[in-house]
């Protein structure tokens, strides 16, 4: 396994590592104060920013009621482009003398579970891994039948060599040089299965953290049906946008 790409000023003696945790959002009035509030629990958190992704509902209020930074798209955008804007907004609060703060990305509906994302923070903390991807305990009401997460899974493994268990996690803490090597980030739903790939390929390395999280489940209705088609779509288009750079020779 290759030795994490870590920035050398992030390991001097002394030096306290922040966090910022980014949550894209969208229609998430209900769950957003307390996910913030949890997630500003998080040791080393000392920047929580809330992306309201063109939310039709009071997501932006609710969030900087509860003490989050809060940046708005005017219109939704996709979950890729509040994360580059949530890296992006990041970065200009990063102070110049000290190393830029890891990056966790976590979901608008992760309640009062959200500090339990805390332990994807020291993998990455102490350069064990670039970036620590969060599985999830099985989750009440879940209508999937596992084709969209074995699509992804097996496009990594044959792509990188390395099998997730849940390589569909939005919850994942990295570092800004893995964010930056990982962008642009690919579109959609397929962004996580676009990263995992993009990062593994250049060298980077994951490791996948058990988290006891409890969100919001697709269910087996037509709702539910019709964001596994999309999930499927965008992952397979993720995939098949790196298969051919790969033979164009266009990675790394």
């Amino acid at each position: 396994m290759s030795t994490p790409r870590r920035a050398e000023d992030a390991r001097r003696p002394g030096s306290t590592q922040r966090v910022a945790v980014v949550i894209p959002a969208k229609n998430e009035s209900r769950r957003i104060a307390a996910t913030v509030r949890s997630a500003r629990s998080i040791p080393n958190v000392d920047l929580v920013l809330v992306v309201d992704d063109g939310s039709e509902d009071a997501t932006q209020h609710v969030a900087r009621d509860a003490g989050a930074v809060v940046v708005r798209h005017s219109h939704n955008r996709g979950k890729a482009s509040a994360m580059e804007t949530g890296a992006a907004v990041v970065a200009m609060r990063d102070a110049p003398d000290r190393p830029p703060r890891l990056l966790l990305f976590i979901d608008g509906d992760l309640g009062e579970t959200a500090v339990n994302t805390a332990p994807l923070v020291p993998p990455v903390l102490d350069g064990t891994a670039d970036v620590a991807i969060a599985v999830l305990p099985p989750q009440p009401g879940a209508g999937g039948r596992g084709i969209v997460v074995g699509l992804a899974r097996r496009s990594i493994q044959s792509m990188t060599g390395w099998t997730p268990t849940q390589p569909l996690s939005g919850m994942r803490c990295l570092t800004r040089e893995a964010f930056e090597a990982a962008t642009p980030l690919a579109h959609g739903w397929g962004v996580e299965t676009g990263m995992t790939i993009d990062l593994l390929t250049k060298g980077f390395v994951a490791v996948e953290v058990p988290c006891d999280l409890s969100h919001r489940p697709s269910g087996s209705d037509l709702r539910g049906q019709l964001h596994r088609a999309a999930q499927y779509r965008d992952v397979l288009l993720a995939v098949n946008a790196r298969r051919v750079r790969k033979v164009l020779g266009r990675d790394g």
